[in-house]
């Protein structure tokens, strides 16, 4: 009965915190497939894409070609009309690529009460011996995310070029070296659109990824998901990798996953491929408030229990902690 009513309470506990903002921390990874005037002008795709951002502390998007400087504006407007509980803002690197006729931004869009922008590095992309290994460079973003267990945490984004797939990867490796020496830190995530599958990293070409290779890097997406719209498709195309033992163990276990807002928001594929050709990955951070409060209630119910309390005693005690969450 003990052991019931605890986990009963527990669950209670944790839907009082998710009302209050305490779920746990989301960041996420989008390809947006050439978001830019166009799409930003098509009401039923920016109805989608805000529905799919506002899930998230922190999403990261790729393929922006905001040429005008109008579309994300219009998008970060958009998520503050529709999710009045948090304030959005973004953070962006400037245009990238080789050709002048095609370049792309990586866009940071976040939620300002839940974490703030510490720092951001543009990758020169110049290292000896293997300079401009990168057709869009990564643009480096240091976060601050109080609620989270980790607290402090940076992300490092890559979009590679497909027929550049295996280079990209292990040059990223020198980036993540690059930005520990840096800022001094080991809690360090990459994340994006690797094209790390199907035709564009053979199997035979992986040992030469040291992104793959290091013992130390912990890859989150499970292998054989589809993060692809087009049902002709099935490929692990984005990723989510984190660096260190101290990160992997500040992620919510099984968390990483696609979000398959074809089926969460009954989309046919014509109407899904408006909004986009990939799926967002994603993955949950620990809320250490969350941590905290199943730390107690197990601590609780184990004193109770173990001194012969009855169950009233123990629906008291926990009863007060749920109060002291409702009033912190």
């Amino acid at each position: 009965w003990l052991l019931s009513s605890s986990l009963l309470l527990l669950s209670f506990l944790v839907g009082v915190c998710d009302v209050r903002g305490a779920s746990h921390f989301r960041v996420c990874a989008f390809n947006l497939h050439h978001y830019g005037d166009s799409k930003s002008q098509n009401s039923n795709v920016m109805s989608i894409l805000t529905k799919i951002i506002a899930r998230c502390d922190v999403c990261l998007l790729m393929e922006v070609r905001d040429t005008k400087e109008k579309a994300v504006p219009l998008l970060i407007d958009s998520l503050n009309r529709y999710d009045t509980d948090h304030d959005y803002s973004s953070v962006a690197s400037g245009r990238l690529g080789r050709s002048a006729g095609y370049q792309e931004q990586y866009v940071f869009v976040y939620r300002t009460n839940t974490v703030t922008v510490t720092g951001q590095y543009q990758y020169p992309d110049d290292r000896p011996g293997d300079v401009d290994a990168f057709s869009r460079e990564p643009f480096v973003v240091r976060f601050k995310a109080p609620m989270t267990d980790i607290k402090e945490f940076v992300l490092i984004p890559q979009h590679t070029t497909p027929v550049n797939t295996t280079k990209e990867l292990d040059a990223l490796y020198d980036v993540l070296q690059d930005v520990r020496k840096m800022w001094k830190t080991e809690n360090v995530m990459l994340l994006g659109d690797f094209n790390a599958d199907c035709g564009y990293l053979a199997k035979k070409n992986k040992k030469n990824v040291r992104l793959i290779t290091e013992k130390n890097l912990t890859w989150l997406i499970p292998e054989n998901s589809d993060t692809t719209v087009r049902l002709s498709t099935s490929c692990t195309y984005d990723r989510i990798v984190v660096n260190g033992e101290t990160f992997a163990d500040a992620v919510v276990p099984s968390s990483a996953t696609p979000f398959n807002f074809q089926i969460e928001y009954q989309l046919t594929e014509e109407q899904a491929l408006e909004v986009s050709d990939h799926y967002p990955v994603e993955v949950l951070l620990k809320n250490s408030k969350l941590l905290k409060a199943g730390h107690m209630l197990r601590n609780v119910a184990f004193k109770v229990s173990s001194t012969g309390g009855t169950p009233l005693a123990l629906m008291f005690v926990l009863s007060s902690l749920v109060f002291q969450m409702l009033s912190s």
